[in-house]
């Protein structure tokens, strides 16, 4: 492995745990928004426990190799010395909005891409080219003149997060604390351990988020070319990862790129192998309207939080950020705003 260049050890790797993604998420139907919708419209909190399961195993794998010095997190864009408290906010309601226009979000798409959803890969196109363009194009500049400017210096507050500041003992009691609040709501009252798929499901999503940082920060770390700590996420890597389509000869393959192919491979193979494979198209111009709409709002806002609902939700918290927790919470608002205004309001 010390022959592979570091950069191509990360892609291989990243297409490895990404497939357990794909794979996994197809498996367990595992769709955020679809939780929200239980828990709003069917009082079943089953797939929300799912999420926070995931997100409590990664917390707890992460947590322990930074505690270890196994993975250094501050040099993740979760624990920055600013913390950019207005993209949080304002990115995650457009995130989350868009995610209920769409029906799923951005790890969603891809889940429906693997399984033959020709809307799904008009989604992928449009959420990759507004995140591009939003990362380095025109609505970048929007970006950084309305959003960027007004962060906070981390150190007025002790840190980006919550196990930023004390001791070691301090970091690890925090951490602990979590992972027990996040599975404490995942185990309560045994639902989830009643359903296998959706505890397998919730497993294997969060030990791949923790594998995504040690594949980035220890693996695949390479001291002569540095590269940022990372892990799963699926707002920027689709544009990166469709930027490399058109430019291989002047971009490389990394972790981006292999996360993106990986969950793409994982949910085809889940798809054939439950005979979910299908062709799907649009119904009309109207639904059709409405996902571009979405998939604009999901890549755009998707970069200003800094994430989405695995990128913020399961990566992020798995850091213990603010600025993470408040992304998720801005996205969880978006989407029950979203839902409101597709379901609701129509019928009233």
């Amino acid at each position: 492995m010390d022959e592979i260049p570091a950069h191509l050890l990360r892609f291989g790797l990243g297409l490895a745990g990404g497939a357990v993604l794909g794979l996994a998420g197809r498996w367990a139907k595992f769709c955020t928004l679809g939780a929200i919708e239980d828990a709003v419209y069917g009082a079943d909190w089953t797939r929300l426990r799912c999420w926070a399961l995931a997100a409590a195993l990664a917390t707890a794998l992460t947590q322990a190799m930074a505690l270890a010095g196994v993975v250094d997190l501050t040099r993740s864009i979760y624990l920055a010395p600013e913390i950019g408290w207005l993209g949080a906010v304002v990115g995650g309601l457009m995130f989350g909005f868009g995610m209920a226009l769409v029906g799923t979000c951005s790890y969603g798409t891809l889940l429906r891409c693997g399984g033959g959803d020709l809307r799904a890969l008009v989604v992928f196109l449009v959420i990759a080219v507004a995140a591009y363009a939003t990362m380095r194009g025109l609505t970048g500049m929007g970006r950084v003149l309305l959003l960027e400017r007004l962060r906070v210096d981390a150190a007025l507050i002790g840190g980006p997060g919550f196990a930023s500041a004390g001791s070691g003992l301090a970091a690890a009691l925090t951490a602990g604390i979590a992972v027990a609040v996040l599975l404490l709501f995942a185990l309560w009252k045994g639902e989830l351990i009643a359903r296998a798929r959706l505890l397998g499901g919730g497993l294997a999503i969060g030990a791949a988020v923790a594998f995504g940082w040690w594949i980035t920060g220890a693996a695949a770390d390479d001291p002569f070319d540095p590269a940022r700590v990372e892990s799963y996420s699926f707002v920027a890597p689709l544009g990166e990862a469709l930027v490399f389509l058109m430019t291989a000869s002047g971009s490389r393959l990394d972790f981006m790129e292999g996360s993106v192919a990986g969950v793409l491979i994982g949910a085809f193979v889940a798809a054939r192998v439950a005979g979910e494979f299908r062709w799907e198209a649009y119904d009309d111009a109207r639904e059709m309207k409405r996902h571009l709409l979405g998939a604009v709002l999901m890549g755009t806002g998707g970069i200003a939080a800094l994430g989405c609902t695995i990128g913020q939700g399961i990566t992020g918290v798995s850091t213990l950020s603010y600025a993470s927790f408040l992304a998720i919470a801005a996205i969880f608002t978006g989407a029950r705003a979203g839902l409101y205004w597709l379901v609701e309001r129509g019928v009233r």
